[in-house]
């Protein structure tokens, strides 16, 4: 990383990109507040929120902390997109099913899902667990169907088809309704909306990436002095074209404030390996160079919705020449979490996949609060730190066009 020493941070701006969740943002702030309160006692720093006046289209929470003897106010906004994530997610039982057809048949009959599995099982799993659940459903439905019309059959002859048939869509809407159990139709719909366009971004995506970018240009003229964007999962490659515009559009001045990335948990073989993916692979090449950003990427093995220590960039797209992003770190679970909490956790994927914005009750050098609440920018924070010996840099993309 660079060698310079830059300035101590006494205020922040703090923009957090959510990944594809339909949850109201104030998840993120409670999430935030527990879970600080948790590593600031383990870790023996001060840590306090309070709320923010209410804005239109605007989410977000003050901190003020104490934390390695030095004061820090941060304002923090959630650059939320839950609305799209909502109505993206409003499917009939019928079209889901036509979702998933869709989508098999862009991942794998493009060659992406082959490439996709070269890098980690994890998130390959995830894919296909949707297929397989719903389609399993779908046959247990039709077993009962057949069962419950031929029981009926013995005594009501006149009655078995129109009983059999209705217990089909009966056990398919159970099974929709209970989804917060299962996760099968969130994940369909997950994968669907970044497949449907082939990797492009959709028209009302890319209008609220518009919106997204001038928050940020507006925080960069503010007397602060560092802007941390933090993005997750999918929000990762997100935040990726959002900075990326940026420093094209000149809004990263000299004698600003520092301009920081922490991308977790990400995602971004997911969309940048189809076919269409142009603008991701060109933001990931065009990101990777900028000296205008300090981006660092943890993820860690644990979590097996990410794919892990997998470098975004050079898995993606061929190196370019003079790439100094990204910074590929593991957060470790099995390290940092204690062995007891490990094994509370370890099967709790989805939980395992926040678990960077959570305590660690064993912290090594990745402590969110300190990142996002301490006096250090990011550049400072990790300036000696050295990429995790176990990541991938590997070229596996069958797409690598930048351009139509």
């Amino acid at each position: 990383m660079g060698e310079n020493i830059r300035r101590q941070v006494r205020k922040r701006r703090m923009f957090y990109i959510p990944g594809y969740d339909p949850i109201h943002p104030r998840r993120y702030r409670e999430l935030y507040r527990k879970e600080g309160a948790e590593q600031a006692s383990i870790s023996g720093y001060n840590l306090t929120l309070a709320a923010k006046p209410p804005k239109a289209e605007v989410y977000g929470w003050k901190v003020y902390s104490n934390i390695e003897d030095e004061k820090v106010d941060v304002d923090v906004e959630v650059l939320f997109w839950s609305d799209i994530v909502r109505s993206s997610m409003k499917q009939s039982i019928y079209s889901a099913y036509m979702q998933l057809a869709r989508t098999a048949y862009i991942y794998i009959g493009s060659g992406s899902m082959g490439r996709l599995m070269q890098l980690r099982k994890g998130p390959m799993i995830a894919a296909l667990y949707p297929l397989f659940f719903l389609f399993s459903t779908l046959l247990i439905a039709l077993l009962a169907a057949l069962t419950i019309g031929y029981t009926i059959s013995l005594v009501l002859p006149w009655w078995a088809g129109i009983a059999g048939v209705s217990v089909v869509p009966v056990i398919l809407s159970w099974v929709r309704k209970n989804d917060n159990r299962f996760y099968a139709y969130y994940l369909l719909h997950d994968y669907a909306y970044q497949a449907a366009a082939n990797g492009a971004y959709h028209p009302e995506l890319e209008v609220r990436l518009n919106k997204f970018a001038n928050r940020i240009s507006e925080a960069l003229q503010e007397d602060v002095d560092e802007v941390l964007v933090v993005g997750h999962s999918c929000g990762v490659h997100l935040a990726i074209t959002i900075l990326s515009d940026l420093i094209r559009d000149g809004s990263v001045c000299v004698g600003g404030p520092e301009l920081a990335f922490l991308s977790l948990g990400q995602v971004v073989p997911m969309v940048s390996f189809l076919p269409e993916a142009y603008r991701l692979r060109s933001d990931l090449l065009f990101l990777s160079t900028r000296e205008e950003v300090t981006w660092i990427d943890v993820t860690a093995p644990g979590d097996g919705c990410a794919f892990s220590l997998c470098d975004p960039v050079s898995v993606s797209v061929p190196s370019p020449k003079g790439k100094r992003w990204p910074l590929v770190l593991s957060a470790a679970f099995s390290k940092t979490l204690s062995p007891e909490r490990w094994r509370a956790l370890r099967w709790r994927f989805f939980r395992l996949h926040f678990q960077y914005m959570c305590a660690f009750d064993k912290p090594g050098d990745y402590d969110y609060f300190k990142i996002t609440a301490g006096p250090k920018t990011l550049a400072d924070r990790f300036h000696q730190r050295q990429p995790s010996n176990s990541r991938i840099e590997k070229m596996v993309n069958k797409f690598t066009k930048l351009s139509p």
